[in-house]
């Protein structure tokens, strides 16, 4: 199973610690006379670095229920642990501080640009002015992120023609849309915050590939077996303002 992050980020896989080179500054461009004499400015560049965090499950079953299940319990154990990374992983990705884990869209630092923090209840344009506070290189691929409850407020909006902003999708396979902006619902995405942007910025560095293992001699004298899955992975968003946040007004 995979978290939904991953199939809107960039997904590098390292085999050590990863350096991303992001302009600190940017060039700007000057006229000049027929002839004249060209300037040049001095690029300068910071970097960003993906580590590799360990993620990992383990669980151990008796020798008994092992060899006396009725179905396959050991594809239904790798099943639940693909399901419990990839959670782990979602939340990561959305909300997680950088500490041990990667650092999250969401992180007050590091995360987001706030592009404006409500007062009141939401309204129809606080939504427009999300769309436009990001910059136009990175609205053509721009989509929201909101979990259920934020999503149910919504798509009870309308604009200033009484249609409302929120359009279900007809396609299967689609998701919805506001302004024609796709809409990703995830229920790790925090209650007071709702994000626009072009998530191809937010990288994930996974360091090798996941692993399963089946344990059998560690828990041998106690009549058990085993179970461990385990990764080890980095995310940052490199861009802060590809991204916008929208923050809610707290209940």
């Amino acid at each position: 199973m995979q978290c939904s992050m991953r199939s809107l980020a960039t997904v590098i896989t390292t085999s050590g610690e990863h350096k991303i080179n992001i302009a600190a500054t940017r060039p700007a461009a000057a006229w000049i006379e027929e002839g004249g004499a060209l300037t040049f400015g001095d690029a300068t560049f910071s970097q960003i670095l993906l580590d590799a965090h360990k993620l990992h499950v383990a669980i151990k079953v008796t020798d008994e229920l092992l060899y006396d299940n009725a179905f396959n319990l050991e594809n239904y154990i790798l099943t639940q642990f693909g399901k419990a990374l990839a959670n782990a992983e979602e939340d990561a990705f959305l909300n997680g501080d950088g500490v041990g884990k990667p650092l999250g869209l969401f992180a007050a630092t590091g995360g987001g640009t706030v592009a404006n923090t409500l007062t009141a209840a939401i309204k129809s344009d606080d939504i427009l002015d999300l769309i436009y506070a990001l910059k136009r290189p990175y609205r053509k691929d721009a989509a929201f992120i909101i979990n259920d409850q934020n999503l149910a407020a919504i798509r009870k909006l309308k604009d200033n023609n009484g249609a409302y902003i929120w359009q279900p999708s007809y396609q299967a396979g689609e998701p919805d849309t506001i302004l024609g902006y796709k809409v990703r619902t995830s229920a790790y995405a925090p209650k007071d915050g709702i994000a626009f942007g072009d998530y191809s910025y937010y990288n994930i560095g996974d360091r090798g590939s996941r692993s399963f293992s089946e344990l059998r001699e560690l828990f041998a004298g106690n009549g058990m077996v085993g179970y461990l899955a385990k990764e080890r992975v980095d995310g940052k968003l490199i861009l802060p303002e590809a991204v916008q946040i929208l923050k809610l007004k707290s209940e």
